[in-house]
């Protein structure tokens, strides 16, 4: 069962936009880091949870650092921003593990998460927002053919 689920879940990344698949890494690590602070959780499980999304938000961070990157300037500034918060929460979090301060880290992640999928977003809205991402997904299928 758990190999079918995990084929499935491959197969989706694959064929996904870079919002979802980013929106899968935030939601991914969020769900890491709230199984880390579980009573009596080990501190190694604490600190591997922030390592990963250290490197994750690192990879955010270096994305829109990039001079080319596509980003309107005051989401890029927002994102690095908040990638700067991540990075001193971490370095915190690293020296002194506690459970408790996991959830800014783990409530960022989630609604950017959100943002990136429009679950925050009104269902017209959301729907309008669905239309033009199928829209821009069967144009780029017409560019690679």
């Amino acid at each position: 069962m758990t190999k079918g689920y995990a084929r499935q879940q491959s197969i989706a990344l694959e064929n996904a936009s870079p919002e979802q698949t980013l929106a899968w890494g935030l939601t991914t690590t969020a769900r890491k880091m709230a199984a880390a602070c579980d009573p009596g959780v080990a501190r190694d499980q604490i600190l591997d949870a922030v390592r990963v999304n250290w490197r994750l938000w690192t990879i955010i961070q270096a994305e829109q650092a990039d001079p080319d990157c596509a980003t309107p300037k005051s989401i890029r500034e927002a994102l690095l921003n908040l990638a700067n918060f991540v990075d001193k929460r971490s370095i915190d979090l690293l020296a002194r593990p506690d459970p408790a301060k996991l959830q800014p880290l783990i409530s960022i992640n989630r609604n950017i998460a959100a943002g990136l999928l429009g679950t925050d977003l009104p269902p017209e809205a959301r729907a309008d927002r669905e239309r033009r991402q199928a829209q821009q997904q069967a144009e780029m299928t017409l560019v690679k053919s």
